[in-house]
């Protein structure tokens, strides 16, 4: 029996009603069940104090006594001595059933019976831009477990009949008593399924399943994204003992391209210029990602870096179809392998050029003349 306050085990005063005494028990157990707290050594002597304590003060007859006599009470010998769990007891086991099954679904008494959901399966699809643009449809072959066709999913050979579990009496559980709790364990003679195979099917070993490739065909929407992905309802695998089949999630990779680059809806396209449109102006012609092409006009002294915008040339939306923008960046490229003549004619260019011809040059070496004059006058 534990040293300390009941009351203070659960957090609440002693006039407390049974609904607060309730509601305190659930978020201690919940706080303090062994099995949320697999790290915490004190976890499960914490919490079979807590069970010890609502148990008493849950049962009027028992509270009333605790609040008089204390634990002396349920000593040997006193008022309410013996067993704390006994007629009209609480038992911890029973109620943690109860707390469990309402918080997760779970417990002992809301146990699903029958064959389990199969896995879900998981395939990565890799497509091109093209492809993400305009949407697609594409063949896959998967490989997934299927219910055995020569024993439809019992797993016995055909003309016998697996066998009740002699160990679980079919349940797949079994249930162990360790002190104030009564543990719960999948069975280990028949692994959970309630049943013994003592003549298993020939083609699937008693597994009830075979592998085989399936063969899809998976719809790709316009406009789909690196990352997303796409669910196919009961295309994963089948679950034992003929189980519903678990889902298909297709994950969706964009090959790299050539010519552009994808952030969202809008694309961009890094376009080299050649030295001569850029510094005269001039047009350029650029694809789109339809297919198309589109005219891009290059303005007088372009420089390295200048951005252009060509409305809705960029890739639709997912469902609304709102298509984004193409972005161009204007790369001044530099002539190379220029011959004799061309390099005269460069010299001459730059000998007839004023400094306006290339202002940020101009503002460039300005500074850098200052930069040096100003540490001359620091080391004079």
């Amino acid at each position: 029996m534990s040293d300390r306050d009941y009351y203070d085990l659960l957090g609440v005063d002693r006039g407390a009603d049974a609904k607060a005494l309730k509601s305190a028990f659930r978020k201690a157990a919940m706080k303090y069940h062994p099995d949320q707290n697999p790290d915490d050594p004190d976890a499960e002597a914490r919490f079979k104090e807590i069970n010890e304590a609502y148990s008493i003060l849950s049962d009027p007859e028992k509270r009333a006594a605790y609040d008089r006599y204390g634990k002396a009470a349920f000593e040997q010998g006193g008022p309410g001595g013996g067993n704390p769990f006994g007629a009209g007891g609480v038992d911890p086991s029973d109620m943690f059933g109860d707390i469990f099954s309402e918080f997760f679904g779970g417990g002992r008494r809301q146990r699903q019976r029958g064959p389990a959901r199969g896995q879900d399966l998981r395939y990565d699809l890799e497509i091109s831009l093209e492809e993400a643009y305009r949407g697609t449809e594409t063949d896959i072959n998967l490989p997934r477990a299927d219910t055995c066709g020569k024993c439809t999913g019992t797993g016995a050979e055909p003309g016998s009949t697996p066998e009740t579990c002699p160990t679980c009496g079919g349940a797949g559980r079994v249930r162990a008593q360790q002190g104030f709790f009564t543990m719960e364990r999948t069975c280990a003679r028949c692994g959970g399924r309630g049943q013994i195979i003592t003549d298993p099917c020939r083609k699937c070993n008693g597994a009830g399943v075979v592998r085989e490739d399936r063969a899809l065909s998976v719809k790709i929407p316009a406009g789909i994204e690196a990352g997303q992905r796409i669910r196919l309802a009961g295309e994963g695998e089948v679950g034992p003992q003929g189980g519903p089949r678990g889902d298909l999630y297709i994950f969706v990779d964009i090959r790299a391209h050539d010519i552009f680059e994808r952030d969202g809806q809008h694309l961009y396209c890094r376009a080299p210029v050649p030295m001569t449109t850029a510094a005269l102006g001039g047009e350029i012609e650029l694809p789109t990602i339809e297919g198309g092409r589109a005219r891009v006009t290059i303005p007088e002294g372009a420089q390295t870096g200048r951005n252009m915008r060509l409305r809705g040339k960029g890739m639709p939306a997912l469902r609304t179809g709102q298509r984004g923008d193409l972005y161009i960046e204007v790369f001044v490229e530099t002539p190379q392998k220029l011959s004799a003549r061309q390099k005269e004619l460069l010299q001459e260019f730059c000998a007839e050029s004023a400094d306006d011809c290339n202002p940020d040059s101009t503002s460039f070496l300005g500074k850098v003349r200052r930069f040096w004059d100003d540490l001359t006058d620091s080391e004079a």
